[in-house]
């Protein structure tokens, strides 16, 4: 965060309004194995422009009694330029395998959780106009993210319903890097609802900063407004 007002100092910052839409689809296998699928499509607002498309899947180990949380996924990044006014609209694949700790404690009626991951981003290849894809993908960097993120029922619905806040702050550092950027690479500030529709379905409607380093002195300042899905299947009743 430190970084992110030091950075916010710079002249060369370009604002810009998008809409994020979310689906996690969670199969929970048993109280100690669940697989994660997520689908994202984010896109500017004015003009109406497509920025990033996202599948990831991760599967996780979980250690109830404990708190910790073990998993590793793969993801499938599609971005598209950062300026949504660009006559070239050249899509550019990125696939980034990862693993994650996720850290989870109870502070009276508010939960905490810490998640660590790290990514290793592949790109796709692109001639130098950047107008077609080359066949080849070439590392790009190693990133690390450190997301903590509070959640806080503020009404309860019935036993297996709530209303919830939440909010969170989540750093990405970039290592061995193959440009002139230094480790920073963005800050994602994040405060939303969500409702339990059902015990195993919710909606969540939040706000996201997200400030992110282009170039030596160049930034993003993003203002998004975020809708998710979150939808759990039991394939397997402990209780039995």
């Amino acid at each position: 965060m430190l970084s992110q007002f030091s950075a916010f100092a710079q002249k060369n910052t370009t604002h810009q309004n998008l809409i994020w839409y979310g689906y996690y689809f969670t199969q929970q296998f048993n109280e100690k194995w669940f697989l994660q699928t997520e689908l994202q499509e984010r896109h500017f607002i004015n003009p109406l422009a497509q920025h990033q498309f996202i599948i990831r899947t991760h599967l996780h180990r979980t250690f109830i009694k404990t708190g910790w949380d073990f998993s590793a996924g793969f993801c499938l990044f599609l971005q598209n330029p950062n300026n949504p006014n660009t006559a070239v609209k050249l899509t550019v694949p990125e696939l980034r395998p990862h693993i994650e700790v996720g850290y989870k404690q109870k502070l009276n009626k508010i939960t905490i959780d810490h998640r660590f991951r790290t990514e290793v981003r592949f790109f796709q290849q692109t001639n130098s106009a950047r107008t077609s894809l080359e066949d080849d993908f070439e590392f790009g960097n190693f990133r690390m993210r450190y997301k903590i993120q509070a959640t806080l029922p503020i009404w309860k619905i019935d036993h297996n319903r709530a209303l919830k806040i939440k909010a969170s702050d989540e750093i990405l550092l970039q290592t061995l890097n193959k440009t002139d950027l230094g480790i920073f690479d963005q800050n994602r500030i994040y405060a939303g609802l969500n409702i339990d529709l059902q015990p195993n379905l919710s909606f969540e409607l939040g706000y996201l900063n997200w400030f992110q380093q282009s170039s030596a002195n160049q930034f993003y300042n993003r203002d998004i407004l975020r809708f998710t899905v979150y939808h759990t299947v039991k394939w397997k009743n402990d209780s039995k």
